[in-house]
């Protein structure tokens, strides 16, 4: 027990050293394969043709979120081609009910105008906020 004791110091040492190490390195992980050529900081961002009201439109509230009451915003990030089209969705944040995948479908169905940089369109980061709210 005595011997315990005298390297427990050591132990805790070494846990947090394994701890920060494991964090520090986790910092700057991408959701994607390849989303490092994706540009986040743009003169001109990408946008959505037809606005959030357009991705709206072509949504449909997934039948188990009406049965469970769920509402809320689904955060997703988009990857936009230099001819905008959406390369790819990732969910940030989700409600869950269907939401989620509804939300991606919809947004991948949609045309963006693309990123540009000094005129240039460009392949760029788009962070989406796609409300679900219940008819009252």
């Amino acid at each position: 027990m005595k011997m315990l004791q005298n390297k427990l110091p050591l132990l805790l040492i070494i846990i947090f050293a394994f701890l920060f190490i494991t964090s520090e390195n986790s910092k700057g992980k991408t959701f994607f394969p390849g989303e490092d050529d994706y540009a986040i900081a743009v003169e001109k961002p990408a946008s959505p043709v037809g606005g959030l009201e357009g991705i709206m439109r072509k949504a449909s509230y997934p039948d188990l979120a009406i049965k469970t009451k769920t509402e809320g915003k689904v955060y997703v990030l988009v990857l936009v081609s230099e001819s905008g089209d959406v390369d790819d969705v990732k969910i940030v944040k989700g409600i869950g009910g269907g939401c989620d995948e509804e939300t991606a479908r919809v947004v991948k169905k949609t045309k963006f105008t693309p990123g540009q940089n000094k005129g240039t369109n460009v392949k760029s980061k788009l962070a989406l906020a796609v409300q679900f709210r219940l008819p009252s």
